[in-house]
């Protein structure tokens, strides 16, 4: 797929517009007894019982916390009501957002880009950021918090495509291709270190160079980059303290159970406790104030625990299902010389499947512990707000296809 979309993009530079190539590939696309559907049903039920699932656990994992908190006004069902709220919200703004045509995400990526670094500058400053233990990543809208690097994973991921879309000649020079793009996710990333937001810094750089490489920027330059990613990577951790000692924690959780090791070793108690089938839904003993961040960053861990081996392998087939089927989609839009819609598919797929890998990794004990939510599950507003945006663009996406290859027009 990364070979093929440059060579497509120059052929197509050499003939005009809705060419005989992509008549071919409809007519491929088309064959027999293909299916009428308007839409992947296997994305739609991937990704809606993802949410149903979440909304269930985030219920689950929060009752203990909201009945024994003063914040909560004891209410058990106070984060269940707000992540409901959340869920329609963000059902509804996706709904919104598929009205709009890939053509105009295309002219407007590149202002919503500027949007989102102006939140992020917003976010840092004192009087305008809330701060909350010790990082400043909300801006307070009345009875909502709103996180700005939430939203800049959607606006990255349209602002990567559309840029590798203009730069196509390009993608072979370092200088005019790949530099620029680099200088932007740096800056970018240094606003998210200020909050600081190691987590959603590792996404968004993913998605941006992700999409790079997919569009065909040059295999050496990618190489140097993943060396010089992962050497900036180790920098940032070593001269970080309270990242040092995450890391640290990690290699040996049940040497300080207590201390640095406290989250993960509890998450491996919980993981432990699950066993094939679980202890049942609502039986978990360490969502009962033993685990902290139990219906956020946790999740799965409580998920682990009433639902077993069985309930976790469900959620990882089901993002391994949503990720193919972003990916197919991308596939199918470039087939069909539609490059900038292929890229944003596959960059929605790229963030959804990396942000939930190390979230799994987090809480198995696999990676250091990071403070990412599980997409579309864990509790937090302006997470699933975006992740149903996100949502909403690729089945946009999946649709112009299918009107295409029908013969009709996106």
């Amino acid at each position: 797929m990364k070979l093929a979309l440059p060579f497509a993009a120059r052929s197509a530079s050499r003939r005009p517009a809705g060419g005989g190539e992509a008549a071919r590939t409809v007519s491929r696309l088309m064959r027999p007894g293909a299916p009428t559907r308007e839409l992947d049903p296997l994305l739609i039920w991937s990704a809606v019982s993802l949410l149903l699932i979440g909304l269930v656990m985030v219920y689950s994992a929060s009752i203990a916390i909201a009945e024994g908190s003063r914040f909560t006004g004891y209410q058990a069902h106070y984060f269940l009501l707000r992540h409901g709220v959340y869920l329609a919200l963000g059902t509804a703004l996706g709904l919104l957002a598929f009205q709009v045509p890939m053509g105009r995400w295309q002219q407007a990526a590149p202002w919503l880009f500027v949007v989102g670094v102006l939140l992020l500058v917003l976010v840092l400053i004192p009087g305008i950021g809330r701060e909350v233990n010790g990082a400043r990543r909300w801006l307070s809208l009345g009875p909502v918090n709103l996180q700005p690097s939430e939203l800049m994973k959607v606006f990255a991921a349209l602002y990567a495509a559309d840029y590798t879309v203009r730069k196509l000649d390009a993608m072979s020079s370092f200088k005019r291709g790949f530099l620029p793009m680099m200088m932007v996710i740096l800056f970018v990333g240094f606003l998210l270190l200020r909050e600081p937001d190691f987590g959603a810094f590792v996404v968004i750089t993913t998605i941006a160079f992700g999409v790079l490489f997919l569009g065909g920027v040059n295999g050496r330059v990618f190489a140097l980059l993943a060396v010089a990613a992962v050497l900036g990577f180790i920098l940032l951790i070593m001269s970080s303290p309270y990242r040092l000692e995450r890391v640290l924690g990690y290699m040996d959780p049940w040497k300080d159970a207590f201390g640095k090791g406290y989250q993960l070793s509890h998450a491996l108690i919980a993981f432990g406790r699950g066993e094939w089938f679980g202890v049942g839904l609502g039986g978990s003993v360490e969502k009962l104030f033993y685990l902290p961040e139990a219906h956020t960053d946790f999740l799965l861990a409580v998920l682990a625990e009433e639902l077993g081996f069985v309930g976790v392998l469900a959620v990882v087939v089901l993002f391994a299902l949503l990720v193919q089927r972003a990916f197919a989609i991308g596939r199918s839009a470039i087939k069909l010389e539609r490059y900038f819609a292929g890229l944003v598919a596959q960059g929605i797929g790229l963030w959804m499947g990396v942000q939930s890998f190390i979230n799994m990794g987090v809480n198995m004990g696999l990676l250091p512990t990071k403070g990412l939510t599980l997409p579309l599950m864990s509790f937090g507003g302006s997470g699933i707000v975006a992740n149903c945006l996100a949502l909403a663009i690729l089945l946009r996406v999946d649709w112009e296809n299918r009107q295409i290859m029908r013969g009709g027009r996106a």
